[in-house]
């Protein structure tokens, strides 16, 4: 069936349930994007602090409640339009053969994301050790990190759950992150981003995607482009399946696995 208004026919409309132009007020979009980028600074000020000591749990559940709110501020904003808060997902068909391939999907999906982010990686050491006069790994021998990658490591190490409690507690966090950064960034500022460019998907991939990035200042400038490239791929996930659900499947998983993986070498004194 085509859409009434010609203008936007020409136009690939990802979730075609939603209404086209934007889903919320500008100041709403702004307002949000503010609060982003102010956690991601106080996030990069933590990181650079000497010796910061981490409360898991409590990092845990202040990360959880900001979570919450974003989705309840994206809620807001889309009562303003009166849409509906389940057009961000897309298609959601609620029968298990749709349910499993969209497991299937975002287990491919996922490893050759990590596949695509190793590969740039390696070209980024490569560069970086060209530009600064270093010497190139040597095959067989293990990577010394510089002293920023040290600093991620170090900052992504204290974060990761080291006992059960922490381990149930990362477990719903990871859940509820992989919802609700799909929800704010492929869903929510996606739709925007792309209406405001009218109707030009390529913008509101980039420019979502950009700011899915910047949003990770605890994890240093080398993980937040990477994150950036991480949230692209994620937004031509969407764009594939006209919904959020095997993207959300993907992210929590990662999340999850990222976490135990290094909880795992940790208390096995690996890092």
């Amino acid at each position: 069936m085509q859409p009434e208004n010609s203008n936007h026919s020409q136009h690939f409309q990802p979730f075609p349930s939603l209404p086209p132009g934007p889903v919320a007020p500008a100041w709403h979009t702004i307002i949000l994007i503010a609060g982003i980028v102010l956690l991601s600074f106080a996030g990069a000020e933590q990181r650079s602090a000497p010796n910061p000591v981490v409360n898991r749990l409590h990092t845990y559940g202040l990360t959880a409640a900001t979570e919450f709110c974003m989705l309840a501020w994206i809620y807001f904003g889309l009562r303003l339009r009166k849409i509906p808060f389940r057009t961000l997902l897309g298609s959601i068909p609620g029968d298990l053969r749709s349910l499993a391939t969209d497991v299937g999907v975002a287990i491919l999906f996922w490893i050759g994301a990590l596949f695509t982010l190793a590969t740039i990686g390696v070209f980024w050491t490569i560069i970086e050790a060209a530009v600064q006069h270093h010497a190139l790994p040597v095959p067989g021998k293990p990577l010394s990190p510089n002293p920023s990658q040290q600093q991620t490591l170090h900052t992504l190490t204290q974060l990761a759950p080291a006992s059960a409690r922490e381990v149930a507690a990362w477990i719903c966090l990871c859940l509820l992150a992989g919802i609700a950064e799909e929800v704010v960034f492929r869903g929510y500022l996606y739709r925007q981003f792309t209406a405001w460019a009218r109707g030009v998907v390529a913008v509101g991939v980039i420019a979502s995607s950009l700011l899915f990035g910047a949003a990770h200042g605890y994890q240093g400038a080398r993980n937040m482009v990477l994150l950036a490239v991480f949230g692209a791929l994620f937004s031509l996930l969407a764009l594939f399946r006209h919904s959020l659900r095997p993207g959300v499947f993907a992210h929590a998983w990662h999340d999850l696995f990222a976490g135990l993986v290094l909880a795992f070498l940790n208390s096995h004194h690996v890092l």
